[in-house]
């Protein structure tokens, strides 16, 4: 058993089929909408606007909405009447199955019941690092701005697995590495397959397909990514009282075999669940 979304564990349990999942799904892209699509469908934006707050984003911890309102681009009323109409207008996987006519409600409440007792022991709520670790506060934050960027930048959805102290890395299509230094010292690694690396590339280069791209250019958007979360942590370090300065960002190719832990380090692994096929992992290696 292991993390799943609850789409795939209907699939698996043969409660629903692949095909009315994807049904589904379909229905889903067409009734939800992000913010930024919902305000410019109200007319209280532009796309240009838009364009401005997210690249605005890439450098403030700060929600598309708050950040739209702080500079006088929206207001409070309109902000609120974006997110009231994102919620009445959001449509669950569970929902657009009953919807498509793959499950009833009774049915889709039995099966949410059973996929939350199912996943219980995978997934958390919060943040929670093993005992013992120096400056904890510093490592959820870091893992915790990681998740915020993954929705904000990539538009990625995504389930956050328990943090874990391991002892090796396993090997993944990619790695970028950034070293932190400072008063606290570590190396920040964000792990990732090649459909995510894919992903990363589409939301930096603001490109539907990147498949024509060469590899180097790959490799550059998740190291801009990697650049961008850690620039994040160095600022909001400063805001805890906490110097930390950023290296530049390398790509890393290990063996099969995995990456090894440095020796005075401790590996802590915060694995981020995208997709059934796809792999995508959080690891920082912390100096002792």
């Amino acid at each position: 058993m292991a993390v799943k979304f609850f789409g795939q564990f209907l699939v698996e349990n043969n409660l629903v089929t692949r095909e009315a999942l994807l049904k589904a799904i379909d229905l889903q892209e067409q009734k939800n909408l992000k913010f930024g699509e919902m305000a410019i469908s109200t007319g209280y934006v532009t796309k240009e606007e838009i364009e401005r707050a997210h690249n605005l984003q890439l450098s403030r911890d700060m929600k598309l909405g708050d950040l739209l309102v702080e500079l006088g681009i929206l207001t409070l009323n309109q902000l609120n009447d974006i997110i009231t109409r994102q919620q009445n207008t959001h449509l669950y996987i569970g929902e657009a199955l009953v919807q498509v006519g793959a499950l009833s409600s009774e049915q889709l409440q039995a099966h949410l019941d059973a996929f939350k007792k199912d996943q219980a022991r995978f997934v958390s709520d919060r943040i929670e690092l093993p005992a013992g670790i120096a400056d904890g506060l510093v490592w959820e934050m870091t893992a915790d701005l990681t998740y915020k960027m993954i929705t904000r930048v990539l538009g990625l959805p995504f389930r956050a697995g328990k943090c874990q102290a391991v002892t090796t890395v396993d090997s993944n299509f990619m790695m970028a590495a950034l070293d932190l230094v400072g008063d606290v010292e570590a190396r920040f690694i964000l792990s990732v397959s090649e459909g995510i690396q894919k992903e990363i590339a589409k939301a930096i280069l603001r490109e539907k397909s990147v498949d024509t791209e060469p590899v180097e250019v790959l490799e550059d958007t998740v190291m801009e990514f990697v650049n961008v979360v850690c620039g994040n942590v160095a600022a909001k370090a400063s805001q805890m009282g906490k110097v930390m300065n950023i290296n530049p960002p390398v790509a890393l190719h290990p063996p099969a075999t995995g990456l090894q832990i440095p020796s005075g380090c401790i590996a802590l692994c915060f694995p981020i669940h995208v997709g059934e096929n796809d792999k995508m992992e959080l690891v920082l290696f912390i100096r002792q």
